[in-house]
């Protein structure tokens, strides 16, 4: 299969050239970037030295036609709305990173990311690229919208508990911390390095624009919709998120109901691993051990002082949150091993 990347110079967009790069069963024809056209890849993504001598270029919609099966979107929110339903009047399919298509109620969009949807009669029929609950609407997708970096850390952890009607729904906090990656590649005043390092910074810390998607989701799982309190923190890493995530049980539960509760809907998912260990340094999620992977690491506990129980995850926010999710989402439209191309252990140490 022939795939083109529109937004190729991205940290997203580079890992996912990397990830495609020694995928078996497609071939990169174009990666798009606006502002390096012509130039070499590996001169954006030291790393694809040696892999890659395609160069960057320009966006061409005619071009990406005539040499595409597919086509990869890592471009930022509000622009995606214009480019990817011009491709999808072509007849291609395509997976977007962005936010542009996740939520189906246009109205959202106004809210939470202040801008009016374009071409809101495309929001019906996307799907949302989360393969643990959308896994049969993504195999006959024609538009996958993949989920938020947070969103997906915070959906994952939440969706059994949700499911099984055994918390509160109105009564979720979610406390995000994410590395610096996830700011993208363009320097800014917040993301400059001698602001971030040696500091653990909240920021827009009530309505942050990933709550609808979390909202929407969970929302499916259950007949009264869940409202989510969400505050994110800016940590002094590059890669990586962890969610710590209180919420308050129906009733007394224990440790073996969790364990079966998780086991009943991920016992079978290839990226989800649950970790509550009773030895060695990492008995509970953390962000660092699953570095350069597309896993998000699960884990709880029980909190008999409030009646509270606390849920974790932990994801590598440019892989399973952004990359490496896209490309499940795309072995899974071809119908292969859905670990094709990501399934590399992560990086330990880092």
């Amino acid at each position: 299969m022939k795939i083109s990347i529109i937004g190729g110079s991205g940290y997203a967009g580079g890992e996912l050239i990397r990830e495609l790069l020694i995928h078996p069963k497609v071939e990169i024809s174009l990666i798009v970037s606006r502002t390096h056209i012509d130039e070499y890849v590996h001169r954006i993504h030291p790393n694809l030295r040696g892999y890659t001598d395609l160069k960057f270029s320009p966006l061409n919609i005619s071009e990406i036609t005539s040499n595409s099966d597919l086509v990869f979107a890592a471009i930022p929110h509000g622009t995606s709305a214009e480019i990817v339903p011009k491709i999808l009047e072509t007849g291609l399919k395509v997976i977007d990173l962005g936010a542009d298509f996740r939520l189906k109620d246009p109205n959202c969009y106004p809210k939470w990311y202040g801008w009016t949807h374009p071409h809101p009669e495309f929001l019906k029929d996307a799907v949302y690229g989360l393969p643990e609950l959308h896994r049969e609407e993504i195999k006959k997708a024609k538009l996958v919208a993949c989920p938020g970096c947070m969103s997906t850390a915070t959906i994952l952890a939440l969706a059994p508990p949700i499911k099984e009607n055994i918390i509160e729904p109105n009564r979720i906090v979610v406390d995000a911390k994410i590395g610096s990656s996830g700011a993208g590649n363009v320097p800014t005043k917040v993301s400059h390095h001698p602001e971030r390092a040696s500091g653990l910074r909240p920021y827009k810390i009530v309505g942050h624009r990933h709550i609808p998607e979390i909202e929407q989701e969970l929302s499916l799982l259950t007949k009264t919709a869940p409202r989510i309190s969400f505050t994110p923190h800016a940590l002094p890493v590059i890669r990586g998120i962890l969610t710590t995530i209180h919420t308050y049980p129906r009733k007394d539960l224990t440790l073996p109901d969790l364990w079966k509760m998780y086991r009943s809907m991920y016992g079978q998912e290839p990226f989800i691993r649950l970790v509550k260990d009773k030895k060695g340094l990492h008995q509970l999620p953390d962000p660092k051990v699953t570095t350069g992977s597309n896993f998000c690491d699960i884990g709880f506990e029980i909190d008999p002082h409030v009646n509270r129980l606390v849920l974790l995850s932990a994801i590598d926010n440019l892989i399973k949150g952004a990359s490496g999710q896209a490309v499940q989402c795309l072995n899974i439209m071809l119908g292969v091993d859905e670990r094709t191309g990501i399934s590399t252990p992560t990086i330990y140490p880092v």
